[in-house]
């Protein structure tokens, strides 16, 4: 909701975080979980993926005294968070993954307040206009939305709601029936089966949004999920916005997301082997065993437990003896994955702003949003950059990257007419090419999260499961250190 809308401004308007929401709120200075002491004799860990939850699993167990071994198939730490500073000019970058969080991420704000890795707050600037652009009309928004000057039909109960109005009247009913906190160990989705039954689409329509309404709330950031508002599970999108709405000041990583793995990595970097795929994990009763590849030769590697910390879209793909269970398996084979494109375009000056524009857009455009990714970087030159979700995304994935570049430059064109005079050069990342990620973030069709969820963090053996897909806070810094912080105290307290 940052992108042109206030969290704070919605919270106050909407009471959903005073009462109507049993979230617990750690703020900025708290940190995630106690120091763990080690259970019983040192075991030998390996942990299959040093993006943040395998490097945050990696971390506490080296700390409680066990032998750890990281593989990771990439040259870098991170996984997808990841920061672009090529080939962008004047120390510019651009994150490409996660972008922000709020002050109640404790294990981000932990692992960032451990390693000195400098966080900066977001502001607002209440002056500077977003934009919503539908069916060619260009509409500014500041401090909400006139709706009267809308392309589409809204009711009449509607039009006297407004934007804010319509996000208390529509969500809040079903974020107040999230009576468990959703990131509680003992979540579950059965008391809210009913929700997880049909699209977030539906879940609006059956609060009585009228269709315009429905656009309004499903456009551009509103719709960044799955292949649309229509295909994802209702349940999902409002444990994710029950996180979001929870927090009240925002942060970024000052210098780049990747600061932070970067940071934690450099303090295992002799347990860190890279260009290290995993190819076949093994296990029996005595412990595990691994098969990767570095230098074109196959090594193996055994230990007692391991932990498995890449996506399932990538787990998909190795050789595992003997097989998971059914429902673990059926998690591993069925749980979809989010297609993203990222295309960042780097301006000789910053235009937007000389126009009183703060640079962000929801569009019903194929390249679907924009945002102005240097707003807290100094200098003349700024990146606009889009992001693009599901279908679109996989249709600039049949493109070269000149000729990705090329539409995203048309198409930013219709929003900002002055971008084409101002454009030096860009640069596309697309998840769905990254052979290690195979996607952005997992996501859940209607009906999934009932069926699969149980499945998906749940031990098989000696082999524990990490990352963000397996906890609540999916598409967050957070869920990937929480998850890593879990499964670290899985191992050690196993017998």
């Amino acid at each position: 909701m940052r992108y042109g809308v206030s969290r704070r401004d919605f919270i106050r308007m909407t009471a959903l975080a005073s009462g109507a929401l049993p979230l617990s709120r750690v703020g900025v200075f708290s940190q995630g979980g106690s120091k763990m002491k080690r259970t019983g004799a040192p075991k030998k860990v390996i942990v299959v993926g040093a993006g943040l939850a395998g490097l945050s699993a990696a971390y506490e167990l080296t700390e409680a005294g066990h032998d750890v071994s990281v593989l990771e198939a990439q040259m870098r730490p991170g996984g997808r968070a990841l920061t672009l500073r090529e080939p962008f000019s004047d120390g510019l970058y651009a994150n490409v993954g996660p972008i922000h969080f709020p002050d109640t991420h404790n294990f981000t704000v932990k692992y960032a307040k451990l390693f000195n890795v400098p966080l900066e707050p977001e502001t607002w600037n209440p002056d500077l206009a977003s934009i919503h652009q539908i069916r060619g009309k260009r509409i500014l928004m500041r401090n909400g939305l006139d709706t009267s000057d809308w392309p589409d039909s809204f009711t009449p109960e509607e039009k006297k709601l407004g934007f804010w109005g319509m996000l208390e009247r529509y969500l809040k009913p079903g974020l107040d029936e999230m009576a468990v906190n959703p990131a509680a160990p003992d979540w579950h989705v059965g008391s809210l089966k009913k929700y997880d039954e049909m699209s977030y689409v539906d879940f609006l329509r059956a609060q009585g949004a009228s269709p315009g309404a429905i656009i309004l709330l499903t456009i551009g950031w509103w719709g960044l999920w799955g292949d649309g508002p229509a295909t994802v599970s209702a349940l999902a999108v409002l444990r994710d916005k029950a996180h979001e709405f929870e927090g009240n000041e925002w942060y970024r990583i000052k210098g780049g997301n990747d600061l932070l793995p970067k940071a934690i990595a450099q303090g295992l970097s002799d347990k860190i082997r890279y260009g290290a795929p995993v190819v076949r994990i093994e296990q029996n009763d005595e412990g595990v065993r691994v098969v990767f590849l570095q230098s074109g030769t196959h090594h193996t590697l055994e230990a007692n437990y391991l932990i498995c910390a890449i996506p399932f879209s990538v787990l998909r793909g190795l050789e595992i003896s003997p097989s998971f269970s059914p429902g673990k398996q059926r998690a591993i084979d069925e749980l979809p994955y989010f297609s993203v494109a990222r295309v960042s375009m780097q301006c000789r000056k910053r235009f937007w702003v000389e126009q009183g524009l703060h640079g962000s857009a929801s569009t019903d455009l194929p390249i679907q949003t924009i945002s102005h990714v240097t707003a807290y970087q100094p200098g003349p030159r700024g990146i606009l950059q889009s992001y693009t979700g599901g279908p679109d995304a996989r249709r600039l994935m049949e493109l070269s990257e000149s000729e990705r570049i090329r539409f995203t430059l048309e198409q930013m064109e219709k929003v900002f007419p002055e971008i084409r005079e101002n454009f030096e050069g860009g640069v596309s990342k697309l998840w769905d090419e990254d052979p290690w990620a195979r996607g952005a973030s997992s996501w859940y069709r209607p009906g999934q999260m009932t069926e699969l969820w149980p499945h998906i963090a749940r031990v098989e053996g000696r082999i524990h499961f990490a990352g963000d897909h397996t906890s609540a806070w999916i598409r967050w810094m957070q869920g990937a250190l929480e998850s890593g912080n879990r499964v670290a105290r899985e191992v050690n307290e196993a017998v």
